[in-house]
């Protein structure tokens, strides 16, 4: 089966340093691969640079069987890759929620009245149909994150890049988006810290330290709570 995104011995430098190098990895349908790794390790970096916000020093980057190497290439393809920023006001521009979900489909052809019914589909099927009129910027933590979400399934994507999904939602705002992540039938590639959502929502994972990016294996020890891990590839955690 055809990898829909594909890297190979990647390298990016930033200010004459290297962030990470030779990293290699390919995402097939179906897959959630959740990468881990320290602070300031430079996930959020491979994402942006797997979306051509930032361009690799060495290497490639492969959507879909095109290997890109200009940002007119990436932007060809960036319709079909909803890519979910740590910082979820970076995100959000427009007044309300419903002209900010329905932006991505009115700018790729959708009529006015077709993108409107594609975000409200959207926001109903996230269970937050509530939210359609509401200022962006008077929402929760949580509600900001569902409706950035709701912004990149309106566009109907065959990929998710997901920065810290779980970043200030609380638990019942948690729950619609790992019922919501579950359901999506494309494949995702998902950075976080937040070890119980890995667990949950991860088909495997990959640690990006020290600048190199390598297989892991998540776990889930059995102690007074559940506690997921994700430790390197063939290391026993124990």
């Amino acid at each position: 089966m055809d990898a829909l995104i594909e890297l190979t011995d990647l390298a990016v430098a930033r200010g004459g340093e290297s962030v990470f190098a030779c990293a290699a990895l390919a995402l097939h349908p179906g897959e959630r691969l959740a990468i881990v790794g320290p602070n300031g390790a430079g996930k959020t970096t491979l994402l942006r640079t797997v979306i051509g916000l930032e361009m690799p020093s060495e290497g490639s980057v492969t959507l879909f069987g095109q290997t890109c190497r200009s940002e007119r290439d990436f932007r060809a393809l960036r319709p079909s890759i909803g890519f979910l920023f740590q910082d979820s006001d970076d995100q959000l521009f427009c007044p309300t929620v419903i002209e900010d979900v329905a932006f991505g489909p009115l700018n790729t052809g959708c009529s006015e009245a077709e993108a409107d019914a594609r975000a409200r589909e959207t926001l109903a099927h996230l269970g937050i149909g509530h939210l359609a009129e509401r200022v962006t910027h008077r929402l929760s933590g949580g509600e900001k994150r569902l409706v950035c979400l709701a912004g990149l399934l309106a566009m109907r994507p065959e990929v998710l890049l997901l920065d810290e999904p779980t970043n200030g939602v609380d638990a019942k705002n948690g729950e619609r988006l790992l019922v919501a992540l579950a359901g999506f039938e494309g494949a995702m590639i998902v950075v976080s810290h937040d070890d119980r959502f890995v667990a949950q929502i991860g088909t495997r994972a990959m640690l990006l330290s020290g600048g190199r990016l390598q297989p892991a294996e998540i776990h889930t020890h059995p102690h007074m709570h559940s506690h997921p891990h994700v430790h390197p590839a063939g290391v026993d955690p124990d």
